[in-house]
């Protein structure tokens, strides 16, 4: 089952149409509870680094360096990243929760495109979970 994946940002009033919700910046969003971000999970370890984080900065000059050095971050987290999938499956929708005002520029835009690229490699099948 392929999971649709969706982006939104954590000051968007949740939905039940947002299938398994997850947070995937390494800092908690400013001024939001955990009641009102109705989170299902929080996954700091697919963040961007500090490093990389405050070396982007949201400075859209550096969107490329950014996606790239991201991306290759990513690619030591494939097992968390599919295992991602997997869960979702069960909703059949997965909503990457962001607190970034940049909405085109932003990790969760680039995690997304991860896991889409994952879900269309031949070797990955998400099953549902029983």
């Amino acid at each position: 089952m392929r999971v649709k994946i969706n982006i939104k940002r954590a000051y968007d009033p949740p939905s039940p149409a947002d299938g398994l919700r997850v947070l995937v910046d390494r800092l908690w969003p400013r001024g939001v509870t955990k009641e009102s971000l109705r989170l299902d999970t929080w996954v700091k370890d697919v963040a961007p680094s500090n490093e990389l984080r405050k070396r982007f900065h949201h400075d859209v000059s550096q969107w490329e360096e950014f996606r790239t050095q991201y991306m290759a971050y990513l690619r030591g987290h494939r097992p968390q990243l599919e295992q991602l999938l997997t869960q979702a499956a069960k909703a059949g929708t997965l909503t990457l929760v962001y607190s970034a005002k940049e909405t085109d520029h932003n990790n969760a835009v680039v995690l997304r495109d991860v896991l889409q690229e994952i879900q269309r490699s031949k070797g990955h099948r998400v099953r549902r979970a029983a």
